[in-house]
């Protein structure tokens, strides 16, 4: 398991999404990483969904994430 933000971050990404990412400048990689990481703290909603499944919360975060790039 992953133990730094960009590794994490690809963790919880679909497959599709993971490559995609991987083919970024890793200054990208280090912006989508910190703002899925201010999705996951920032949403009451995922809160709750960490408590009962941290992967689940963390791939919708990164849904999120990726979402907001289009």
């Amino acid at each position: 398991m992953p133990t730094d933000t960009i590794g994490r971050f690809l963790a919880a990404l679909n497959p599709d999404h993971r490559e995609a990412v991987t083919g970024r400048p890793r200054e990208e990689q280090e912006r989508l990483a910190a703002a899925w990481e201010r999705e996951l703290a920032s949403d009451d909603e995922l809160d709750t969904l960490d408590e009962l499944s941290p992967p689940a919360a963390e791939a919708e975060a990164a849904r999120r994430v990726m979402d907001r790039e289009r």
